[in-house]
């Protein structure tokens, strides 16, 4: 979950495991903190509440460092404008922070509905860069997998976004998620890296 950076399949070759292994450790590292935060402040928000300032700033910062990530990855493999896939994944990023500041002014069901369908549209960007790099660089079912259930959460994120119930600690249950995953692939990524050195 927590959308993974992207960058075409065809690119790839040139970035090395081990430098999308320390990316995808840090990017663990950043949604640990963000959950966390995300407990310790706003987590008993509900969907008819208006974000307060905490809220509004990590509901913003969350596609924000996932636009960052993405450019790391780009500079890593030294692509440009030729990836069209991280560009595009960069748009949704900086789409949704801009959203998500017009948000902080609404409700936080109508943050949660724009997070849906953020998580749904990245999730599939997510799932197809995993598929299109399995032969490339390998190790990438957990991020296939992460892809596919962050369009299923997105959906229910939109879907229960006028929910009453519906709280701030949905997100974080899914960005906590996303870190698992993203420590998962680290893991694979490590291991396919020890087998081919023997």
């Amino acid at each position: 979950m927590t959308q993974a950076t992207v960058t075409s399949s065809t690119t790839m070759p040139t970035t090395t495991s081990s430098g999308l292994r320390s990316l995808y450790l840090i990017r663990a590292a950043f949604s640990l903190i963000w959950v966390a935060l995300v407990v310790t402040t706003s987590s008993s928000l509900v969907s008819t509440d208006r974000p307060t300032l905490i809220s509004a700033v990590l509901l913003v910062i969350y596609p924000l460092w996932d636009v960052i990530a993405t450019l790391l990855e780009r500079r890593m493999a030294g692509i440009g404008s030729t990836d069209r896939v991280g560009a595009v994944n960069m748009a949704l990023g900086l789409a949704t922070a801009a959203g998500m500041i017009i948000a902080a002014f609404s409700t936080v069901g109508t943050a949660l509905a724009l997070f849906g369908i953020w998580a749904l549209l990245s999730g599939a960007i997510q799932l197809v860069v995993a598929i299109g790099r399995r032969r490339t660089v390998g190790a990438q079912w957990p991020m296939a997998i992460s892809g596919g259930l962050s369009v299923l959460a997105g959906a229910s994120f939109a879907a229960m976004s006028a929910s009453a119930t519906s709280s701030l600690s949905t997100v974080a249950g899914y960005s906590a998620f996303g870190a698992f995953w993203f420590l998962v692939s680290a893991t694979a990524l490590s291991i396919r890296s020890r087998r081919e050195k023997r």
